[in-house]
């Protein structure tokens, strides 16, 4: 059996503010990878359907008020 080891740079505040978030986020950057920014090509509406929703889901979204009225 493999043993991992796992290490932490900074101590987990569960409870953190604004900057302690991103602190975290700027510490993590490197290990992200941004894929290269295409242009969106329209779609031609021959190729856009309709969306199936099972009934639970439909009824459950019925139910919800719109915007939190």
């Amino acid at each position: 059996m493999t043993k991992l080891e796992v290490r932490s740079p900074a101590p987990v505040d569960l409870e953190g503010d604004l900057a302690s978030l991103r602190g975290d986020c700027a510490r993590m950057v490197p290990h992200w990878a941004a894929p290269d920014r295409s242009a969106a090509r329209p779609v031609s509406p021959s190729l856009i359907h309709g969306v199936s929703v099972p009934q639970k889901s439909a009824r459950l979204l019925d139910a919800m008020s719109d915007y939190g009225d």
